[in-house]
């Protein structure tokens, strides 16, 4: 289960598909939780859940699109749960966008990002040269303070780049809460993550509906 941002969602959709979630409303400061019915939930930053999956920690796990792109774990993806929808962006301070500019004069341009492999991707499949600067809080403050010259982000409402005096210049992906699965569980427990993953899947068409 991923803290943060879509934790209070992650525990919405399970309830709706028929999972008791109690211990995870009642969880205060515990990591690791085991409902009555036997099942064992493990709490975590979202950006940890994929190795806990990966590693065979956990069965399956919850975690945005996001994550799984810079990450790539070696893991099944088996459902798009609808909820924690936001956009990977390269952004650039207001007014004119000057990154045709800048790469013409230096051939190269440096991008601030939390994100560097989705960042280094993009860039490149796009036919163009980038220094990343890796950063882990504010990544907004990087034009601000000359640092870089844009920025790869993750953006909801884009209220975040407004206040600080950036636009969004081009959209990398969508990113939305995903359902993932251990290879090995998947094949050993099919018939379990087969069953919820169905219910899941009910209850976030119900949801839309």
């Amino acid at each position: 289960m991923p803290l943060g941002a879509l934790y209070d969602d992650a525990i919405a959709v399970l309830e709706a598909a028929r999972v008791d979630v109690t211990p995870l409303r009642d969880g205060g400061r515990k990591l690791v939780f085991e409902a009555p019915d036997g099942t064992v939930f493990i709490t975590t930053r979202p950006s940890d859940v994929p190795t806990y999956v990966e590693a065979g920690a956990a069965d399956i796990g919850i975690v945005g699109r996001d994550v799984i792109n810079e990450r790539r774990p070696d893991v099944y993806e088996l459902l798009d749960l609808g909820f924690g929808e936001c956009r990977m962006v390269y952004a650039t301070a207001a007014g004119e966008d000057r990154t045709g500019q800048i790469i013409a004069r230096l051939g190269v341009l440096r991008v601030a990002t939390k994100y560097p492999r989705v960042a280094e991707a993009y860039f490149t499949a796009t036919g163009r040269q980038v220094e990343l600067v890796k950063v882990n809080g504010s990544v907004e403050l990087g034009p601000i303070v000359g640092l870089s010259d844009g920025i790869v982000d993750l953006v909801a409402t884009g209220r975040t780049l407004r206040e600080n005096g950036l636009v969004e210049r081009e959209e990398l992906f969508g990113s939305s809460a995903r359902l993932i699965a251990n290879r090995v569980s998947h094949k050993l427990r099919a018939e379990d993550i087969d069953a919820l993953t169905a219910r899941l899947a009910q209850a976030v068409d119900t949801e839309g509906a």
